[in-house]
């Protein structure tokens, strides 16, 4: 089992900057995949960032890339979400999710790979 817990979440101002974290729990989190995704009102939930179990290898949405960078501190077990030159189409409330133990540095885009989620948090972009 286990959980995840978003923080850092909140508004800017378009060009600004965010550090999202995600606090997790359990024994396994070193052994996991890690990624990012975020759902805006009447959108569906989509892929942002994610990283492998290793932090060897990342994989980034086109439409965060160079802007986005994801991190992971597995002795912490925390991974985290830097946002910078942030948009107003990136507002949405964003999810951490954890993959299933798997051990390979690919990184799913579909959430159908993802075992476990945060219950998000939001972030406001305003032009």
């Amino acid at each position: 089992q286990v959980q995840l817990v978003e923080s850092g979440g909140g508004s800017v101002q378009a060009g600004g900057s965010l550090r999202l974290s995600c606090a997790a729990s359990g024994s396994t989190f070193s052994r996991r995949g890690m990624a990012w995704f975020r759902q805006a009102p009447g959108q569906e939930r989509e892929f942002v960032v994610g990283i492998s179990w290793n932090g060897v290898r990342s994989d980034y949405a086109d439409s965060v890339k160079g802007r986005f960078t994801i991190a992971r501190d597995n002795g912490k077990e925390m991974v985290y979400l830097q946002m910078n030159s942030l948009k107003p189409e990136d507002t949405a409330v964003y999810y951490c999710a954890a993959d299933y133990i798997r051990y390979s540095e690919s990184v799913p885009r579909g959430d159908y790979a993802y075992e476990y989620w945060g219950q998000g948090t939001q972030v406001t972009v305003s032009s």
